[in-house]
């Protein structure tokens, strides 16, 4: 069996950039985005300072969290270990950029679909080298088949000692360095600055390119001019001015002897924004309400009348496509949002989650219909029956989707189902109050309740999403 990889060596790497220049060439990979990078990094004191250098792109790991989350299969391990990707399939949903635990991939501002390195496959099922292994002046890079003893990749996998990025994700990467520090491989040993030089994508990388004329001025950066400020100001300053430079010097010679990162690609920010943490709360209070009124129904603690079950289906069916409408919303593709349906991959919960808002939106109808024609009203508990766990799985299901995506803070977080189930329980207790007695006070109550669950949505879907992976 054919399994491809990649050693880098790390001792002999110059930093020239051809593989990156060579990659965007042989893929035609737009302007902001990158399939191989190289990052620097600086260490020391003047003037006993080093730079290192590290070429990153996807790892075609054995165990990609990218296959398993994506819910269409655009993405796609090969018999040969290569991960590859379909233009064709992708919706971009950005699921896989989340489930990377190396940001190797990036949303094609032309396409709006994902991309990355993919082997050069093209080239090696006609027995050629990847382009980045081609042009490498220094043969930094060494690509073949790990499993076959007799590559040349195997023989310096046997003769040196190597090291993979982030083993502890448990992708088990196919990209090897050599002699690399663990300030290069690691993200958390140096800090990201946000803009780099050559780098300052501010205006619009990869997903985010869509809005860059309306942000043209974000990528317009004040160091330089602030840097030229203070060199004029020192030479002549008031004695509170050179106070305040002398502070700024003392700090800068603090920082100096520790490892820094001088270059890297452009951070893609923020995948899943204000749609994904609006769908939470909108899911919630439609699964929430259901799943507290038919609790309470069955127990014999509430007596639902014919006005209470038509706002409980009414206001729930409203929020449940609400919550369609926004996950729509949130594609890069939203006309392929069908695919979820006619190509899914069954092991992504996002395509399960599908099912269930689909199930759950199917007991709703049911109930209308029921109450719509004046059936006997025992059809709606036989519903509730179904109703109560598809509501419950219904709400629950994004922290399982969350925890797929490897590459963030979700998936070591334990208590992602109990959040989701405080959020359900919080905003579906004001859901049924307004249910059961509408008024102002219940309304403002509702309100107010939603406002605590949106903040704590919002931090829960954010927040990992500002960790650095690279």
């Amino acid at each position: 069996m054919v399994n491809y990889g990649f050693v880098i060596d790390n001792r002999k790497c110059i930093g020239c950039h051809a593989c990156t220049v060579a990659c965007k060439s042989e893929h035609d990979v737009p302007i902001g985005v990158n399939r191989t990078h190289v990052k620097y990094i600086e260490k020391g004191t003047y003037p006993d300072v080093t730079r290192e250098f590290s070429v990153h792109r996807c790892n075609h790991c054995e165990d990609s969290p990218c296959t398993t989350i994506c819910p269409t299969t655009a993405l796609f391990t090969r018999e040969d270990g290569i991960v590859d990707f379909d233009d064709d399939r992708c919706i971009g949903c950005k699921s896989c950029m989340q489930a990377c635990p190396y940001d190797a991939l990036y949303i094609d501002p032309n396409k709006g679909t994902a991309a990355k390195c993919n082997y050069c496959a093209h080239r090696i099922e006609h027995s050629y080298e990847p382009s980045c292994v081609v042009v490498c002046p220094v043969e930094a890079i060494i690509s073949g088949d790990l499993d076959d003893p007799n590559s040349s990749i195997s023989g310096y996998l046997n003769e040196h000692e190597t090291i993979v990025r982030k083993p502890e994700s448990g992708a088990k990467p196919n990209v090897f360095y050599v002699e690399t520090s663990e300030e290069s491989l690691d993200p958390h040993a140096t800090e990201r600055s946000g803009e780099y030089l050559w780098t300052d994508q501010a205006a619009g990388v990869g997903h985010f390119a869509k809005y860059a004329e309306r942000r043209s001025g974000a990528a317009d950066t004040p160091s330089m001019i602030v840097q030229l400020a203070l060199e004029k100001k020192a030479k002549a300053a008031a004695p509170r001015d050179r106070a305040i430079i002398h502070d700024v010097m003392s700090r800068l010679e603090e920082e100096a002897g520790k490892p820094k990162r001088s270059y890297d690609q452009p951070s893609k920010g923020v995948l899943w924004g204000w749609e994904v943490s609006a769908y939470v709360v909108t899911k919630a209070i439609a699964t929430g309400t259901y799943l507290l009124a038919m609790a309470l129904m069955l127990s014999g603690m509430l007596e639902m009348t014919d006005g209470m079950w038509w706002r409980l289906v009414i206001g729930c069916t409203a929020f449940l496509g609400l919550t369609g409408v926004l996950l729509i919303l949130d594609l890069d593709r939203p006309e392929r949002f069908v695919y979820v349906m006619l190509r899914p991959n069954w092991d992504s919960w996002l395509v399960k989650g599908a099912y269930l808002l689909g199930g759950f939106g199917g007991v709703l109808a049911c109930s209308g219909a029921v109450l719509l024609f004046g059936l006997d009203r025992i059809y709606l508990e036989y519903l509730a029956y179904a109703g109560v766990p598809l509501a419950l799985l219904t709400g629950v299901y994004t922290a399982w989707l969350l925890k797929q995506a490897r590459g963030r803070s979700w998936s070591e977080d334990g208590l992602l189902e109990a959040k989701m189930i405080f959020e359900m329980v919080v905003v579906g207790a004001g859901g049924v109050l307004l249910m059961a007695s509408p008024g102002i006070l219940s309304m403002l109550i509702f309100a107010i309740l939603m406002a605590v669950v949106a903040s704590h949505a919002h931090g829960t879907v954010i927040k990992p999403q500002l960790e650095t992976l690279h």
